[in-house]
């Protein structure tokens, strides 16, 4: 197999890896933006979309939707191009960090030379893909590489170096000819074996140049003209536009898309027609005669402005979720960086998304106006689940509290009031998070108070305003948790964590307490700040560090003698010797589920599941095993009724179905999977969920012998076909003998296995 090599002459190639994972699976979904197309695609009468996170198909005859993203296939997020062969039924995605993944009837295929690839230092973002035949030509920073689709592997590179590297913004392949645009100037060479050698290559008409296409001709541009090219001569079009997004030439037109206006012509560049979306547009085609454009934020736009996607929020970044009653949630877009300040940079400066159980919901507030946003958070109501307070931590006029009321006639949200904490300045008295006590009194934390205190903000209903309580302790806060009558508050930026005791009354801050700890109590003493906490249902606070894990037990009483409570870490045995778990690892968020399992978030690291007491991994999942489009998950929440896990990262949502839901003393829907279990298709652990939460369990053989037994707890029990002695059992059917706890309640199981 010929491998891309990226250093130049091809001295030294790189390692391909293909089909070198199968990371997704029907317990795992997506909730990405469609809205972002990218790069439009014909095959007989369906549109193929390429957006930041995903595919997704229309077909116009039926209005049938579908997609495929990293949860149902593709290996990776942050699409950056894209193209198809209809003839061939192949497909082929670049992506930001320059791997590919081909598509063909027979799978998907994932190549990873360029980013192992050494030699070459600069951007490996896929700029540009075209197809001719089974050839593709991928336009990288460095220049361009020829593919062979059918082989799956790399020929030939050019990179175009004089001095240094030029880029290739986009390229084509015309009979055994590629023609290149440059910032630099059109440039070309026959696919030869001169064609790596880049003072070979010719500059036909030098300028800067960022589109082209080609068959039946060959057409590029320029920010502001488009040209017709033949024979060396290129003939301006028309038209003059205003910053060209992409040129597509078809058997029949030359479409010039010019950011919301899309221009016509002929083959022989005679100027036909225009279109408007009203909107900004990153492509447009005409099929079966009819315009349609890939805009940047409503999916497809056909010219009556109907609108073909996948629902989904309207941006897939995201930061942090709450989930509410009949399947809401609101999904807060900001976020901070280095754990407190300053704000990443977002450009396109979303607010909140609104799930309303039937489909995504964008405020137009957020959509005009000068305003810039930076949410970290929006919570609903609990006793009104259309009112929605969310917090805005901008460094600019404006940082502060809003509340917003849902209208459901109109599907929008209508601003309701702006609460200004008494800010002296843009940098003070920023708002953090939320939560509601059990009495459905809302809380916020607040950042860089007053002699830069963090602050925790009671909202006074009756007199419509939030209360500023300075604590006297560290600058920066992050969301806080209510449990046991008082707020539990990570502390970010020192070696702290804080309970609030607010005495159960909330507008009366004379009476109020805060419990702080610190080093001295445990904490790491290379930790710069407390970043999340969660408590489980044996009262344990678990509180993550940017330096590790550590566990305050009886929380609720321990943590008023702040003097005397200790916060441990949890201890593992590797190799015989103890190693502390997640040591000098910044946990970024922690959630319980109904099993009492704890779900753990570690920066860069992806996200584990953990046994009750933290001592076993269940499950590890990064982006290179799992959907996850990153291994810094900011946000972790478990709907406790279905199992069902929520993913959120700067890059996107994803969605695990957990085997873990509504656990109790009693049993629930006991189901047993894979059932049968034929060991030529699957040689992991069998898994029976739906148990007590605490179970005893008897296998019996069909004659009544005991082949394993064991204790489950926390709602659901994995089996590796083993026996008592520890081989695995024969094939036959097996019968799974259950009680809960006391032996108030029973439930039997048939596992079937075939060897």
């Amino acid at each position: 197999m010929k491998k891309l090599s990226l250093i130049s002459l091809g001295i030294l190639a790189s390692i391909s890896l293909m089909n070198a994972q199968t990371i997704s699976s029907k317990k795992w979904a997506d909730l990405f933006s469609y809205n972002n197309v990218l790069v439009m695609k014909e095959d007989n009468g369906r549109i193929i979309a390429a957006t930041e996170n995903g595919i997704f198909y229309y077909t116009a005859a039926t209005g049938e939707i579908t997609k495929l993203s990293k949860a149902s296939g593709l290996h990776e997020v942050k699409i950056s191009a894209f193209d198809y062969n209809p003839q061939t039924k192949t497909g082929l995605i670049g992506y930001q960090n320059g791997s590919l993944d081909v598509i063909t009837p027979d799978g998907i295929t994932y190549v990873v030379d360029i980013p192992i690839a050494t030699g070459y230092n600069g951007s490996k973002k896929i700029n540009h893909i075209s197809i001719s035949g089974d050839k593709a030509v991928i336009s990288v920073g460095y220049g361009v590489s020829i593919f062979d689709l059918k082989k799956k592997e790399f020929g030939d590179s050019a990179f175009f170096l004089n001095g240094v590297y030029e880029a290739s913004n986009e390229a084509t392949i015309v009979g055994n000819k590629v023609f290149s645009v440059t910032n630099s100037g059109l440039k070309s060479h026959e696919m030869n074996v001169t064609f790596p050698v880049y003072s070979t290559w010719t500059t036909e008409m030098t300028g800067t140049f960022t589109q082209i296409d080609s068959d039946p001709v060959l057409s590029f541009s320029s920010p502001t003209t488009a040209y017709i090219y033949n024979n060396g001569v290129s003939t301006p079009l028309s038209q003059t536009f205003t910053s060209v997004k992409d040129i597509v030439v078809s058997s029949n037109n030359i479409v010039v898309t010019d950011k919301n206006r899309i221009y016509t012509f002929n083959t022989n560049g005679n100027y036909t027609s225009t279109v408007s979306f009203g909107e900004e547009c990153n492509t447009a085609a005409i099929i079966g005669g009819k315009a349609y454009g890939g805009t940047v934020v409503s999916g497809i736009k056909d010219e009556s402005n109907s609108i073909y996607k996948p629902d989904g929020p309207y941006f897939n970044y995201a930061y942090k979720i709450n989930l509410f009653s009949d399947n809401q949630m609101l999904v807060s877009s900001g976020g901070r960086s280095n754990r407190f300040n300053p704000p990443l940079d977002n450009p396109k400066n979303p607010g909140f998304y609104y799930f309303n159980g039937m489909e995504w919901i964008y405020p137009s507030y957020f959509t005009g106006g000068n305003a810039v946003f930076n949410v970290l958070d929006a919570i609903a109501n609990p006793a009104d689940n259309s009112e929605v307070f969310f917090t805005n931590y901008v460094i600019a006029n404006g940082h502060g509290i809003y509340r917003m009321k849902y209208n459901a006639s109109k599907k929008d949200f209508d601003f309701v009031k702006y609460y200004d904490l008494g800010s002296p300045s843009i940098y003070d008295y920023r708002p953090v998070g939320f939560t509601f006590d059990d009495q459905n009194n809302l809380f916020a934390t607040v950042s860089f108070g007053a002699n830069t205190n963090a602050v925790v903000a009671p909202y006074d209903r009756a007199g419509d305003k939030f209360l500023i309580k300075e604590t006297g302790v560290s600058i920066a806060t992050q969301k806080p948790l209510f449990y046991e009558g008082l707020l539990w508050i990570p502390l970010p930026r020192t070696n702290n964590f804080m309970a609030y005791d607010y005495k159960n009354t909330p507008t009366n801050l004379s009476d109020d307490v805060s419990y702080v700890l610190n080093q001295s109590n445990g904490f790491s003493a290379n930790s710069n700040g407390t970043v999340s906490v969660a408590i489980d249902k044996s009262g344990d606070a678990w509180i993550g560090t940017d330096s590790g894990l550590r566990i305050l037990p009886n929380a609720a009483t321990a943590i008023k003698t702040p003097t005397s409570a200790v916060v441990e870490p949890i201890v593992i045995e590797q190799n015989g010797l103890g190693e502390e778990l997640f040591r000098d690892s910044q946990i970024l968020q922690i959630e319980v589920d109904a099993g009492d399992h704890k779900w753990v978030s570690v920066d860069g690291g992806g996200v584990y599941y953990l046994s009750s007491d933290g001592q076993r991994t269940i499950k590890h999942f990064t982006k290179e095993n799992s959907p996850l489009p990153t291994n810094s998950v900011t946000d972790i929440k478990v709907d406790r009724k279905t199992g069902k896990v929520y993913f959120v990262s700067y890059d996107g949502i994803v969605t695990y179905q957990g085997d873990v839901a509504d656990v109790t003393s009693n049993f629930g829907n006991v189901l047993v999977y894979p059932n049968p279990v034929v060991y030529s298709n699957f040689k992991g652990k069998v898994t029976i969920k739906g148990l007590a939460e605490k179970t005893n369990i008897r296998i019996t053989d069909a004659a009544g012998n005991v082949v394993h037994s064991a204790v489950a707890r926390g709602g659901y029990y994995e089996w590796d076909l083993n026996n008592l002695k520890g081989k695995r059992v024969a094939s036959g059917i097996y019968f799974v003998l259950m009680t809960n706890e006391d032996g108030s309640d029973k439930a039997t199981a048939k596992i079937a296995v075939v060897n």
